[in-house]
């Protein structure tokens, strides 16, 4: 258990190093398994190009898909182009439009580090893991152990079904509150994405939004 412990530690310290020399920017969640000429890849990948237009660096898991289409945006930009990799059994090998990559061995590292590096988060339509990591950061937000921060599901037809889930099943039964629901915006307006991550700002490496959070005796 101990070995275990302490290799869990390791993938999460090589992660905050890498914080450490990353602005917060725009984590990019979505399907590996979209190719170029889908629709959501060219959305994502024209998505990347706009946030590194307006400064900001993009965050993804670092493989193949909607990652691959967000960074490779930034990178045709010349903007900063991170990818958070992760080494799987199929589907995920880090892309080749990434300024900067760190491999993981623990999903729950990656996605700390996913979440962290982050001031504003978009998932594009995507399967088991894209809803995992959906689900997971709007608990975060929802029970305040992460500032609230922009959150959109882009893609209304993909999305709206899960969102009537949500309305007709958790928030009728009284399982969330309605205002839960508003955690999250569903969107079609890339500029729209683009205008709330204007509106976060540029914070410098050392002002990561989660060491106020530490300063409040909290943490993610």
């Amino acid at each position: 258990d101990l070995e275990r412990a302490a290799a869990y530690g390791h993938d999460l310290g090589r992660g905050l190093v890498l914080l450490r020399t990353v602005p917060q920017g725009v984590t990019i969640f979505g399907s590996a398994r979209v190719r170029e000429g889908d629709k959501y890849y060219d959305k994502a990948r024209v998505l990347g190009g706009m946030m590194a237009m307006n400064g900001h660096a993009v965050v993804t898991g670092g493989g193949p898909g909607v990652m691959e289409a967000a960074n490779r945006g930034a990178f045709e930009y010349g903007g900063r182009s991170v990818g958070l990799n992760i080494t799987l059994e199929h589907e995920q090998f880090a892309n080749r439009y990434l300024t900067d990559v760190l491999e993981f061995e623990y999903f729950f590292a990656r996605k700390v580090i996913l979440t962290m590096a982050s001031k504003v988060f978009v998932y594009f339509p995507g399967g088991f893991g894209t809803l995992d990591e959906f689900s997971e950061i709007l608990c975060l937000m929802q029970e305040n152990k992460m500032p609230r921060m922009p959150m959109f599901l882009y893609g209304k037809s993909y999305w709206k079904g899960l969102d009537k889930f949500f309305q007709t099943k958790f928030q009728k039964e009284g399982m969330i509150a309605a205002s839960d629901r508003h955690l999250y915006k569903i969107t079609d307006d890339l500029e729209e994405i683009v205008r709330a991550a204007n509106k976060m700002g540029h914070p410098r490496v050392e002002e990561n939004l989660y060491d106020q959070l530490q300063r409040q005796g909290k943490d993610l």
